[in-house]
């Protein structure tokens, strides 16, 4: 599991992250609000710890532009203050829970690992839609425009990503990390399975929905659909 810890408290960060780690939890580590927005946006994690003062820019805030963005990492707030106005805004700007310092780390565990299964237990009941396009998570089988098209499982990890996030930008790092965690195969692997998956979702139809978005990665896009309105 992949985690984006957004803490300025140095000793704090290091407790979780000697904790972690020795269970084998991957950790990326923000110390002010700016660059833990950052990394949020250009990687791909399986929940965000986010503490709500942090310098240069906030939790409620990052949480705020995260799911402008159409992000839906499930996040954890972390707060000193206990109060019912923090935890209703919290939730409002659209963290998932929120747990109050001092904390005992086997709390943050059990937290951790509810919040991740939940996120997987509702993808997994969803056929996943995109305009004419459709894709199931039970089957791993796509359809567009009634008809089917028979994926292989990299092709499977890379579209269910693009349509989760759609019509939002997707990293290459997001999508490589999703397709080999932190065992990315040397050479340009990812870009030749966009260009088969291209093939398949976009080659026999009139309007390509795999759209390149230069020095970052891919979105799925209607360009068709949305010159109509």
């Amino acid at each position: 599991m992949k985690i984006l810890l957004v803490e300025d408290h140095l000793d704090i960060a290091g407790i979780i992250f000697d904790y972690f780690e020795i269970k084998g939890f991957t950790l990326d580590h923000a110390s002010n609000g700016e660059h833990g927005l950052a990394l949020a946006q250009s990687n791909y994690y399986d929940l965000i710890i986010l503490d709500i003062m942090l310098p240069k820019m906030n939790g409620m805030e990052i949480c705020h532009q995260l799911r402008t963005e159409g992000n839906d990492t499930p996040i954890l707030m972390l707060t000193a203050l206990d109060t019912r106005e923090d935890t209703l805004t919290g939730f409002s700007k659209g963290a998932d829970d929120y747990l109050v310092k001092p904390f005992d780390l086997e709390i943050l565990e059990a937290r951790i690992r509810a919040l991740t299964r939940r996120r997987q237990g509702e993808v997994s009941t969803n056929v996943l839609i995109f305009a004419d396009l459709s894709l199931n998570l039970h089957t791993h089988s796509a359809q567009r425009n009634g008809k089917n098209i028979t994926l292989n499982p990299s092709q499977f990890i890379i579209l269910q990503l693009l349509m989760q996030r759609a019509p939002q930008h997707v990293s290459k790092q997001a999508l490589s990390h999703a397709l080999w965690k932190d065992d990315e195969p040397e050479g340009d692997i990812l870009r030749s399975h966009i260009y088969q998956l291209r093939n398949l979702i976009d080659k026999p139809f009139a309007s390509p929905y795999i759209h390149t978005v230069p020095k970052f990665g891919y979105q799925l896009r209607d360009e068709a659909n949305s010159e109509k309105h």
